[in-house]
């Protein structure tokens, strides 16, 4: 698979490194006074420097739950997910929908979890039993 590149706004560099880094797992690539880029499962995200507001996403219902429309994460191994799911249970990050299993026992069974970052953009994890349930409808 080809890596993609997302660069997103943060308010402080030094916390978003930390969450990302230490909390996330990534490595840091190269870095300015203004931006850091991370290795995101194989992926870039460039974190970019802003004294612009940043708001809370708007959310849709999904589930019963409110699903922030502005997110993105990562799809991981079962296990991994499982693991990064309890590591952030243990360093008691605020849900903004707790780690579930999503469709059980149905077409796209996936684990999923929400949260935000530091500067407040939503991320979501996720993970498949099954990859090749992926894009299953």
């Amino acid at each position: 698979m080809t890596p993609f590149h997302l660069a997103f706004p943060v308010k402080n560099l030094e916390a978003t490194r930390t969450f990302y880094e230490q909390l996330l797992g990534c490595k840091v690539g190269r870095t300015s006074e203004r931006w850091i880029d991370f290795d995101f499962w194989g992926h870039q995200l460039s974190a970019h420097l802003t004294e612009a507001p940043i708001s809370e996403p708007p959310a849709n219902p999904v589930d019963g739950k409110q699903v922030p429309i502005k997110h993105f994460g990562a799809i991981l191994q079962w296990d991994d997910w499982n693991r990064l799911s309890e590591k952030l249970k243990t360093h008691r990050i605020e849900f903004i929908i707790e780690p579930y299993i999503r469709f059980k026992g149905e077409v796209g069974e996936q684990g999923t979890m929400f949260f935000l970052d530091p500067s407040g953009n939503a991320l979501e994890f996720k993970s498949f039993k099954d990859p090749n349930q992926i894009f299953a409808t």
